[in-house]
């Protein structure tokens, strides 16, 4: 395939951050930039039996691999389509049986070296740019990071090396997985669930902003780009590489330890939504700023803490974990305070898993008010939390509050995923079957 670029758009040298995409064209606010079939992509384990491996189609009547029994699938075709990459791992399930249990990194990149060597042109998911100009950032990486690399060089010998003949080298692996680690996508569904991986080069192109002017959403294993401000010719593209929600420090921190830079966006230097993020509970007298750091700490600490207990605490455990935290967070911070909204975030999860509707109600009500403040406009966190809460009231048969909620859902993802998408038609039908 020639390079052909992307119609409307141009790859260019953007100031202080390299390559970048740019706009040649206008984009209105609801409309597709450019979509991007995925180089390469794995279903997550979890979803299996429940989405096609092929194309991700969700549906009941899917069939499964004659072989190993764990893979499933729409049709003849979907099976024929995925069996290049099946294969690696339909034997290798069936000889080490429960013991397989490769990452979904290491999957993504047995089924990357495979498709680099079947593949010498340059693919339609490489309009811009080629997978082989990812980033790896090798220079950057500590020794944790370094550490969790050859743990999944380790992995990939040990599952594949039967399946893949001649694999790279050491230097050729580290600086694979350090590229995909940096440059790879979590496919997620419209309520935001993990449904796989994926790496989309031309999407990896554009740039990082807190406060993006477009949205990336799928549909299948192709990424739909989509604006979600005007975009203008000649302004530069950005997506945002991480969860809006929380203030400047936090954004920074996380941009810096996952993509190795410092963020500059407007957000960051205005900080604008930071006080509101941060709101303290109106108290008198005021709590000491030191009393402000030191719970700040706190929910810094027990987020990570609850983001190891899921591998090993009970549902019960967990909910309570998430009790305890929001009691004493909230003798200072505000209910509309972003830890606040991290750990009912959680407890939702939680209540969602152990099948407490009305506990799941509760804490969606709470969070949904705020996260339409601290989130961008059409932000896919608003829209799955209103569409959660939307199908939570019609399974608790309220139905006006039901309807409400899957209409603000569809405001916004009409813009972000397209009014074609399947998602749109799915939740418009729901709308319908209330009438």
């Amino acid at each position: 395939m020639m390079n052909e670029g992307i119609e409307g758009t141009e790859r260019f040298l953007s100031p202080d951050k390299g390559r970048g995409l740019r706009a040649l064209r206008h984009f209105a606010v609801g409309e597709l930039v450019f979509a991007c079939p995925a180089y390469s992509y794995v279903l997550t384990v979890n979803e299996r039996g429940a989405h096609c491996e092929h194309c991700f189609t969700r549906r009941e009547d899917l069939f499964k691999c004659g072989k190993c029994k764990q893979a499933y699938y729409c049709n003849v075709d979907c099976q024929r389509g995925d069996w290049p990459m099946h294969k690696l791992e339909c034997v290798a399930m069936c000889s080490y049986g429960e013991n397989w249990c490769p990452s979904e990194t290491v999957r993504l990149v047995a089924r990357i070296i495979m498709k680099q060597r079947a593949t010498t042109e340059r693919t339609p998911s490489e309009r811009l740019l080629l997978l082989k100009e990812f980033e790896a950032h090798l220079d950057k990486m500590d020794s944790e990071k370094e550490e969790m690399n050859q743990t999944d060089i380790a992995a990939l010998h040990h599952f594949y090396s039967r399946h893949i003949s001649n694999l790279p080298d050491e230097q050729a692996l580290t600086e694979l997985f350090a590229q995909v680690n940096c440059n790879g996508f979590t496919i997620e569904d419209e309520e935001l669930s993990h449904l796989g991986s994926a790496v989309f080069p031309d999407v990896a192109l554009m740039n990082h902003s807190c406060s993006p002017n477009v949205i990336v959403t799928y549909k299948g294993t192709v990424a739909e780009v989509r604006a979600v401000k005007e975009i203008n010719p000649g302004e530069e593209i950005f997506n945002s590489y991480i969860d809006l929600l929380y203030p400047t420090e936090d954004r920074k921190e996380r941009l810096l330890d996952s993509y190795f830079f410092t963020c500059q966006c407007t957000e960051c230097t205005s900080r604008s939504k930071d006080k509101a993020k941060m709101e303290i509970r109106k108290l008198n007298p005021p709590p000491e700023t030191e009393e402000i750091r030191s719970m700040v700490r706190y929910a810094k600490n027990v987020i990570e803490e609850f983001r190891r207990a899921k591998h090993y605490k009970t549902p019960s455990e967990l909910l309570e974990m998430c009790e305890l935290s929001l009691e004493k967070m909230g003798a200072i911070f505000a209910d509309t305070n972003v830890y606040m909204l991290h750990m009912m975030y959680q407890a939702m999860g939680v209540c969602l898993y152990m099948q407490d509707w009305d506990g799941a109600m509760s804490y969606g009500e709470k969070i949904v008010q705020p996260y339409s403040v601290h989130y961008p406009a059409y932000s896919l966190n608003v829209a799955s939390m209103y569409l959660k809460l939307g199908r939570l009231y019609l399974g608790l048969e309220k139905k006006t509050q039901g309807v409400k909620a899957l209409k603000k859902a569809l405001a916004v993802m009409e813009v972000a995923h397209g009014k074609d998408h399947h998602y749109v038609a799915e939740v418009k039908r729901e709308i319908e079957e209330q009438k």
